[in-house]
Parts: C-alpha cells; structure tokens; sequence
C-alpha cells in the first residue's frame, strides 16, 4: 500500500484528544472518542494489508501475524515492563496485585475483558490504573483473529461479495452497541461485539473504495463535514453520555469521510491540513504516545490522588512525548526494518518468550500479594461499616427478593411515621447511623436496598438482572405497609450515562399515589480507599484530614433538575467546603472504602442532614 502522510494525521488528531482528555484538559470532554478514531483507521489499514496479500496469491495467516507481532508486541512490552518496574515502588500492596493480574491478561489481549469486570472506564479510581488504556488494543487483537480468515473465505469462495458479509455484522453490531448503553453501558464501552462494527467501517472503506465526487466543491465539503463531526465528538460528547451507540457514530463517520477525501482527492484542503509535518510526526508516535501517556498520568495521580496542576500537566505531556519519541525510533524502527532478528522465527521466538516473562512477573505480582513487604508500615485496618444485613435488608445480588420483609428491616421503631430507605448501596450505608438519631428523625425507617440498584422503576442491568423486579416490589411494599414517605438514595454518579429521566419518572409514580419523596444526593467520593489517603498524608507528614473529592461536585444540581415534586438533600453542603471533605474527624475514619459511610460518618451523616419526620404533616432537615 501506499504511504499516506494524512492518515498519520489522522493519527495525530486521534491521539492528542486522548492526551488531553486522559491529562484532565477540560476543554476536550470528548477526548476519549480519539479510541474511535484508531478504530476506523485500523480496519481500513490492516484490511488494504490483507486485500494486497490476497491480490498477490500471498495471504497467509503466519505472515499476517509475524507482521502484527512486528508492529504491536515490542513498543507493548518495552512500555509493560517499564510499567512493572514503577508500579513495584509506587503501588500499595493490594493495588500492585491488582496490577499484576491486569499484567497478565493485557499482555494476552483479554484486558477489555478483564477492566469490564473489575473497572468501569470513567470511574473515580480508573486513572489509577497504570494499563487500563490496554483495553482498546485487546479489541483490536480480538478482531484480528477472525477478520484475516474470513476475507480470506469472502475472497476465495464469495465472489468477493464482501457488502453481503460485512454489512449484517456492522449493523447488528452497531444495534447491539446502541442497545449496550442503556441495557449493559461497560460492557458495550469495552468488548469487541459492540465495536466491530468501527473496525469493519474502515475495512468496508477499503474493500469498496468509493469513487471520487466529480464536482470539487462537494469533495471539499466532504473533508470538512470530517473534520465537523470529529469536533462534534471531541466538544459536545462527554463521558455522561451513552457511549459508544449513535454517538460513535461522529468520530467514525468523520473518519471515515477523511479518509475517503484522501483517497480520492488528496489535494483539498482536509488533506493539506492533515499532511502538515507537525501532525504527521505525532502520527508517526502515535502508538508508542498512546501506550506511555496513561501510566505516566496514572502514577502521577496514585502519588498524588487528587487533581493535578498545570504544571504537573505539562510536566506529563513532556515526559509522554519524550519517551514515546524514545519508543518510536529505538523499539518500534528497528523491529520494522528488515534484519536477522525480525524475521519470523525470531519474532515469534521473542513475541512468546516476551509474552512469558511479562506473565511469569504478573503471577508473581499476584501470588505475592502485591508484595507487601515493601511498605511494612502500611496496615489496612478493618473500619466497621455498620449493620447493613446483607442477604436480607441489602441484597448483593444473591440472595431471593422474596426473602425481604418488613419485620426485619425495620431499622428504627416507636414512632407514628414509617419511611422506606430505597436505593443501592449508597443507601444502605445511612443504615449504621440511623439507631444513634432515631429521636432527632421521629420516623420507623424500613430498610429497602440492592447492591448497584438505583431506585429508578425502569432501571435495568445485565450485571444487575433483578434490579427491575426488585424496584417494583418497592411499589408493593409502599402500597401495602401503607408508607407515605419514600428516602432514594444511590451513586448517582454511576447512572447519569443514562439520564435521570427514570429518576423523575419514579417519583411522578410515587407523588401519584400520595408519598412524599426525598432524594439524598450524592454524597462524597474519593479517588481511592481513605486509608489509602491518611498513610500517604502521614507519609507528607500532614495532619489535615480534608481531602479533594474525585468527582464532579455539580453533580447534585444535575440530579436535583430531575427531582421536580420532591424534597432535595445536597449531602455536600453539608459535608464539603470549597470541594474538599473530610474524610477522617478525630481519629475515625467517616468512610470504610472510597465513599461509603463507615458507623461514625453514618451517624454524623445523618445528624446533619436527614429529613426529620415528627408527624406526617410536619418537615425540617436537621442541621
């Protein structure tokens, strides 16, 4: 294939949005859409590769993977092991083996699987995670197991029909991508069958080659309706929107549409403005700038576990280009070029052996323990989280809906006003301090709550497959206990991808029946588990124990919006100054993990902001 100066400048504005977004550059909320971009451009890349092979009589699925060995495996690895080296002298016990084992399955190509099951992309503690940027080109690998074989069955026993084998799978995959942001978001965020169909965009790209428009006007609208709908990606898409679904479709449409203008006309301005040497000596590192950013943006994030400022910003972005210069020209060039020790034997020889080192040092990692030896001063203490009745008032997702009863989760008793605690777990974690107030609320406080189960009617979860059931049965509970005051509670922060809509829905439902309805917003969350903060504090030898929350602190004005006809509670106004809470007050810890209550904070929690209910006429927040 012909080189192409614009699709390295392509690169380019795929891979600076990632940077900048991943540094923290509010101004690119969509940075992260950048990940499509690649997408497209490797489909159309590696399937001219193939296309070539199979024109020539050439294919062969040894000499395809040699290639791909070649160009992915040795820029992975040096960065890897770097990584390993860094983590075994920055990373707390627990978080090293944590990182062990994702050593083990991004160095096998299974890390999108792995981060789907353990991390949610756009989480509080996600940027401490020196690998979880692996989890595109695990995608990547994964379709290149099969798309080689069946071009190769398109092409010799298909009549090259490749629109009549292509075209279903993009679309149900693009379907299934649409259905996954509301139905199962994480795993239509991370896993291949809701993204084949980005690769396969590119690779149609290819394998049909559109003509070229007659009038130049229109191919120059072209470029630029490209170079519009990768913006529409980077500014107006953030990550509380449903992604990927229909809003993919900016940043892979816009892909594409440059790509075909540089196929085709490659003198219109989109083409000029992609080829400018700058752009294309980003491109030229783009991988190695890709894979080094995110663990230099991770540690500098678990040494500091807040925010950082712009001079650690730019400190970042030097060392990234820097060291993805050094990737490029002294690990990537050299296993490109023709030499004894890149032909395929040695390669595979390197590629297995490497690949067995990496993982003999994640199962060490792992069976190890982390190593925790390496901070003897360290000790996770056990915080009390309070009485929660797991199984029963809290369901973790194994245990029966219908073992629930209101005799045994009636937190608080003796008074004229009953009250139902819905939500997950960031409603079960008022429980502990309920019993310490029961005087101040003057309310029986029944306890209703399900592990990642936002009170929301029409919530639904394949992680989470009772939650629609469980919700409605809270209608039922409502209804024949004859409650008239209803607390929702959640981790609003893990649903607003979704909307809130549901949310209002619910309490039209409930105002519909006469309930009055509270809603506690989100309370404080941090970047990680507090212990965490207090020994790196104490190693700083500070004794300040207010700490930055790791989360958007407009949050709650968000929710409120959606909470028309019921009383609002901002836990923050209460907890929080200037974006900082305490996490700790006078030697106790108010969190057992990186934002539920612990018992102390339950009980200060509540005294200082739960409804107080004398009678059913009258109201007040405690204060």
């Amino acid at each position: 294939m012909t080189y192409r100066r614009d699709i390295d400048g392509l690169r380019a504005l795929a891979v600076l949005p990632v940077v900048l977004f991943h540094f923290g550059i509010s101004a690119i909320p969509g940075g992260f859409t950048g990940v499509d971009i690649f997408f497209v451009i490797s489909g159309y890349l590696i399937t001219g590769s193939l296309l070539d092979d199979l024109e020539r009589g050439e294919f062969s699925i040894v000499s395809f993977y040699w290639r791909r060995a070649r160009r992915i495996l040795p820029a992975l690895i040096f960065v890897t092991l770097l990584t390993c080296i860094a983590a075994l002298f920055i990373l707390l016990p627990s978080d090293l083996h944590e990182f062990s084992l994702s050593v083990i399955a991004a160095s096998t190509f299974w890390s999108n699987i792995y981060f789907w099951k353990t991390s949610n992309y756009f989480s509080i503690d996600a940027e401490l995670r020196p690998l979880l940027h692996t989890w595109s080109l695990s995608v990547e690998e994964q379709y290149y197991i099969f798309a080689p074989i069946l071009m190769f069955l398109i092409y010799r026993y298909f009549a090259k029909r490749w629109l009549t084998a292509f075209l279903p799978i993009i679309l149900g995959s693009f379907v299934l991508a649409v259905m996954a942001t509301w139905l199962a978001p994480s795993a239509g965020f991370y896993l291949l069958p809701t993204r084949v169909w980005e690769l396969m965009l590119g690779a149609v790209l290819m394998l049909k080659r559109p003509p070229p428009l007659n009038n130049r006007f229109l191919m120059e609208m072209v470029g630029m309706a490209g170079f519009g709908l990768l913006a529409i990606g980077f500014f107006a898409i953030s990550e509380s929107d449903p992604f990927p679904g229909y809003n993919a479709l900016y940043p892979c449409l816009g892909t594409t549409l440059l790509i075909y203008v540089g196929q085709n006309s490659p003198s219109t301005i989109a083409s000029r403005i992609l080829e400018v040497r700058p752009l294309v000596l980003i491109g030229l590192i783009s991988y190695s700038l890709y894979l080094v950013h995110w663990p230099i943006n991770a540690f500098a994030h678990y040494l500091s576990l807040q925010n950082l400022d712009p001079s650690m910003t730019i400190a970042m972005t030097v060392a990234s280009f820097a060291l993805a210069a050094f990737s490029w020209k002294y690990i990537e060039q050299p296993f490109r070029q023709k030499r004894s020790f890149t032909a395929p034997l040695p390669i595979f020889a390197f590629s297995a052996g490497a690949i067995a080192l990496v993982c003999v040092g994640g199962a060490a990692g792992a069976l190890g323990n982390g190593f925790p030896q390496r901070f003897p001063e360290y000790a996770q203490q056990r915080i009390p989280a309070g009485d929660w009745l797991e199984g029963t008032c809290f369901n973790e997702g194994s245990s029966r809906i219908e073992s629930w009863n209101i005799e045994d989760c009636t937190r608080t008793r003796g008074f004229a006003t009953t009250v139902l605690l819905w939500g997950d777990s960031f409603a079960a974690h008022y429980v502990s301090g309920l019993e310490a107030n029961k005087k101040k609320i003057q309310a029986n406080v029944v306890e209703y709550t399900y592990a990642g189960c936002p009170p929301i009617l029409s919530y639904f979860s394949y992680a989470r497959p009772d939650c629609i059931r469980f919700n409605q049965k809270a209608l039922e509970i409502i209804r024949d206990a004859g409650i008239k005051t209803v607390v929702l509670s959640g981790r609003w922060t893990d649903y607003e991808a979704r909307s809130f809509d549901g949310l209002q829905q619910t309490i039209d439902k409930l105002r519909g029946r006469g309930v009055r309805v509270f809603v506690i917003g989100q309370s404080p969350q941090f970047i990680t588990d507090v212990r965490k903060i207090a020994f790196f504090a104490k190693r700083r030898n500070s004794d300040d124990t207010y700490w930055p929350m790791a989360m958007d602190p407009d949050i709650n004005n968000r929710v409120r919006s959606f909470t028309k006809g019921a009383t609002f509670i901002d836990p923050l106004k209460f907890l929080c100054s200037a974006g900082r809470c305490p996490y700790a007050d006078a030697g106790e810890f108010l969190y057992f993990d990186y934002g539920h209550f612990s018992s102390v904070g339950a009980i200060l929690a509540i005294s200082k902001y739960w409804p107080v209910l004398a009678t059913d006429n009258a109201l007040a927040v405690t204060k």
